[in-house]
């Protein structure tokens, strides 16, 4: 499974930034990539009006994922990338949501659920937390596990998404900027990958407050991928035969003594 990553820093504008996505699915496909990761919230920028989170937010049978379902199909590669999705509640607080659109369908959907209430955020205002378990998808042979940025932090959905058969896990991300915020980010992603011997990979938005750093590592803890802090895309291996041999030599799953459930 080759998968392309892709680092950008999207406007205000919804159908310019389905034209970026457009942009990157074409050069994911040339490579001969199966599926491209997009940054977290890559369906508007809202930079520091969060009331615009509420105000773009769409159904998933809106135009955005509408035109991703297209760029899927037209492209021949499973696009995954983060919105904000309208919600049914009585605060008027959405969702935020990774879709995977493939083969000109919806594949799967994840909606958040941790929420960024920490250093001084607080997502929690316009954002409602998913209730649906966590979601997995098949991709090139692969099973693909769901996560956005902030569940970085909570290694017990990794767990559970290796328990549904995940052998990477694709996470967009709006990772902000601050103090030791990039060393976690490499490190948590590293940390998810090497204790499920899984792939991780995480695309990063990036602009003045999120900074970027979309990479990717096999499931021994080898980088395979960074970004850095420019905008662009990288292609990456994901194979089952690597799987199968670290799993081999580090069966730390078979050696597990505890299982974890959804609270």
């Amino acid at each position: 499974m080759r998968v392309a990553i892709a680092q950008y820093g999207p406007g205000q504008d919804k159908t310019a930034n389905l034209d970026i996505v457009a942009g990157y699915a074409r050069r994911a496909a040339e490579a001969g990539a199966d599926m491209l990761i997009c940054p977290e919230a890559a369906m508007v920028d809202f930079g520091d009006d969060k009331e615009k989170v509420r105000q773009a937010a769409e159904p998933l049978d809106g135009p955005f994922v509408t035109g991703l379902r297209k760029l899927s199909a037209e492209h021949g590669v499973a696009v995954t990338i983060g919105i904000h999705e309208t919600a049914d509640t009585d605060d008027g607080r959405v969702y935020n949501t990774s879709v995977v659109a493939s083969g000109g369908e919806l594949a799967a959907y994840y909606r958040k659920l941790h929420l960024y209430d920490a250093f001084s955020a607080k997502e929690s205002e316009n954002i409602v937390p998913g209730v649906e378990d966590p979601a997995t998808f098949r991709c090139a042979g692969l099973t693909v596990g769901l996560v956005t940025c902030y569940d970085l932090r909570f290694p017990e959905i990794f767990r559970d998404l290796v328990d549904r058969g995940a052998d990477l896990f694709a996470v967009p991300a709006a990772w902000v900027r601050g103090p030791f915020k990039e060393a976690h980010w490499l490190s948590l992603l590293r940390a998810r990958a090497i204790e499920n011997t899984c792939y991780a990979i995480g695309s990063g938005k990036i602009n003045d407050r999120c900074i970027g750093r979309s990479a990717a590592y096999d499931p021994m803890g080898a980088q395979l991928a960074d970004l850095g802090e420019v905008p662009g895309m990288a292609v990456v291996e994901a194979t089952a035969g690597r799987l199968a041999d670290v799993r081999e030599k580090l069966p730390s799953l078979a050696h597990r003594r505890y299982r974890v459930s959804l609270v």
